[in-house]
C-alpha cells in the first residue's frame, strides 16, 4: 500500500482510523506495533526505517485489534523518547498522539512515529547494530551489508540539498491533486512531512517532483527516447536513427509522456493475445521496460552534470541508460539479490504514492519475472564508471524454447501472469480450442519449467496451473 493511503486513514473520524490501519498491509513506508513494545525493540524499527527511506509507525495496534495506549500509562512517554535514548545517532522522528476508539467502543488514542529518512549517516541501537526497513520487514544487516549501506550512505543526499525555487515555480494542479490524495492539511505542510521543503525552500527532490520545469535548475533531468531502425545505431551515412525525442518537465508527466511514446515506437510482432484474439504485442513487454524507466527516473544520480537517461528502441531489443551506479557495492551476477538501498528516498515515497513502479530491489525482480513469463532472455545490466545499462532483448531464451512459446502459449502464459491460476478447461476456452490442444499447450510450458499443476491426482477436477515462482 503506497504511504498516500496511510495518510487518508490517519486522516478519518476516530471511531474509523484504528481499523483502516489494521487494514492497511504493512509495507516499505508502515508498520503498526503492540502497545506492549519495548523502547529497545521499538528503536530497531525506527533506526530500519530511517536507514531506508523513512515511514509511519503506528503504536497501540496488535493482535489484529485497537489497544490505544492509554493502558500502558507512563510507558508512553518512555516510547515517545525512543529515538533519543536508544538510537546512536538519534533518529529524526516527530511523534503524535491521534484519538481512536477500541472495539469496546471506549475512546482512546494512537502513537504516531513519522520517520524521516537519513540522510549521510547509518544509524545503529545502543548495542550498535544496524536494522534496514526491506518491504514490510526491518532486519538486522550484516557486517557486510553494514559496509555497503555505509558506503553508499557516505556523502550528504543530493536530493535533500536546497534550491532557489519559488512558489510560482510550481506546478500548483500537479501538488493540489497530491495534497487531496494524501488529504494533507495544506501543501506546505505536505511537502515538508515528505523531505520536499524546508523552511519555505524547496529541495533537490521536491524540484524535481513538483516544478513546473525542473531542468531550469537541474538541465539534465530528462529522458531521451531514441529510436533505430534495424538492431545497430550506426553511424555518419550509415545512421540508422528514425526517432529522437526529448521529455522534460516534472518527474510524473516525464514518466507519463515517455512511456506513451516508447510504447509507440516500440517493435512488435502479431500474436494471439490473452483476450483470444490475434493483435500487434510488443516482442519486450511493457512491464518489464517500464518498470526498468521508472527505476531509472527514481533511482539516478541527479548529481551527476552532463548525463541523462535514454532509452534506445531497436527491432530486437531494448536499451535503458541512467546515470550513476547502483547504490552500494552490487554483485551484478544477479541484481535480483541486491539489496533495496534507495538513492533518492524521497523521490521514490513519491513515485509510489502516485502509482509508479515498484521499489528498487521490487523493481529489478519484477523486471526479471516479466521477462521470464514471456520466455525471453533474463535482463541484462552492464556497470561502468558513471553509468547502468539495462538490456531487455526480444530474443527467446535458446532456440531450443522457441517451440515453447508459439503465439498461443504466450497467451496462456500472459493469463496465468494476470489470474494467478487457471484451470484446463479455462485454458481451452481462452484459446478457443479443444482441451487436448490446451494440453498440450500447458504440458510444453511445463516443460519449460514455466508453470505447474496443482492437483491432489492426476485426475483431480479441481486441479490448477500457475506460473513457476523464480
Amino acid at each position: 500500500m503506497p504511504s498516500v493511503a496511510i495518510d487518508q486513514a490517519l486522516n478519518l473520524p476516530a471511531e474509523h482510523i484504528g481499523q483502516a490501519l489494521l487494514h492497511a498491509r504493512e509495507d516499505q513506508w508502515f508498520d503498526r506495533k503492540s502497545a506492549r513494545i519495548k523502547a529497545r525493540s521499538l528503536a530497531d524499527v525506527l533506526i530500519g526505517f530511517a536507514n531506508a527511506d523513512g515511514g509511519i509507525i503506528a503504536v497501540g495496534l496488535g493482535a489484529g485489534r485497537v489497544e490505544g495506549i492509554r493502558s500502558i500509562g507512563g510507558a508512553v512517554n518512555e516510547l515517545q523518547q525512543t529515538a533519543i535514548d536508544f538510537t546512536v545517532p538519534q533518529v529524526a522522528a516527530t511523534t503524535r498522539l491521534i484519538p481512536c476508539v477500541r472495539r469496546n467502543g471506549e475512546p482512546d488514542e494512537l502513537l504516531i512515529f513519522d520517520v524521516r529518512p537519513g540522510t549521510n549517516v547509518v544509524h545503529a541501537n545502543a548495542r550498535d547494530e544496524v536494522y534496514l526497513r526491506v518491504g514490510d520487514e526491518t532486519r538486522r544487516l550484516t557486517f557486510a551489508q553494514r559496509q555497503e549501506l555505509q558506503f553508499d550512505r557516505g556523502h550528504d543526499s543530493y536530493e535533500a540539498r536546497l534550491v532557489d525555487v519559488s512558489e510560482a515555480d510550481l506546478d500548483a494542479p500537479l501538488i493540489s491533486s497530491y495534497v487531496e490524495a494524501t488529504g494533507a492539511s495544506s501543501a506546505g505542510s505536505l511537502l515538508q512531512a515528505r523531505g520536499l521543503a524546508t523552511e519555505g525552500r524547496m529541495t533537490v527532490a521536491g524540484c524535481l517532483l513538483f516544478a513546473t520545469h525542473p531542468q531550469r535548475w537541474l538541465p539534465e533531468a530528462f529522458v531521451r527516447v531514441l529510436r533505430y531502425r534495424g538492431s545497430e545505431r550506426g553511424s555518419g551515412e550509415r545512421q540508422q536513427l528514425m526517432a529522437d525525442e526529448r521529455f522534460e518537465g516534472p518527474v510524473p508527466h516525464v514518466l507519463l509522456s515517455a512511456r506513451s511514446r516508447i510504447a509507440e515506437l516500440a517493435p512488435a510482432r502479431r500474436a494471439l493475445t490473452r483476450t483470444g484474439r490475434f493483435s500487434d504485442v510488443p516482442i519486450v513487454p511493457e512491464d518489464a521496460w517500464l518498470e526498468g524507466l521508472v527505476n531509472a527516473v527514481v533511482h539516478r544520480s541527479y548529481s551527476l552534470a552532463g548525463d541523462h537517461i535514454r532509452v534506445d528502441i531497436f527491432d530486437d531489443r531494448m536499451e535503458i541508460h541512467s546515470p550513476g551506479r547502483f547504490p552500494g557495492i552490487v554483485d551484478l551476477t544477479d541484481p535480483r539479490v541486491a539489496p533495496r538501498f534507495a538513492r533518492n528516498p524521497r523521490i521514490a515515497r513519491v513515485c509510489s504514492d502516485l502509482h509508479f513502479g515498484q521499489e528498487l530491489g521490487e523493481g529489478i525482480r519484477r523486471i526479471f519475472e516479466e521477462m521470464h513469463l514471456a520466455g525471453l532472455q533474463e535482463p541484462r545490466y552492464n556497470q561502468s564508471a558513471a553509468s547502468v545499462r539495462l538490456t531487455l532483448s526480444g530474443e527467446p531464451v535458446q532456440a531450443a524454447l522457441d517451440e515453447a512459446f508459439t503465439p498461443d502459449a504466450r497467451a496462456v502464459s500472459g493469463a496465468l501472469r494476470d489470474a494467478g491460476r487457471l484451470s484446463t478447461g479455462e485454458v481451452a476456452e481462452l484459446l478457443g480450442r479443444s482441451r487436448p490442444h490446451a494440453l498440450k499447450v500447458l504440458n510444453s510450458l511445463r516443460e519449460a519449467g514455466l508453470i505447474r499443476r496443482i492437483g491432489k491426482s492426476p485426475k483431480d477436477p479441481r486441479a490448477y496451473w500457475e506460473i513457476v515462482p523464480r
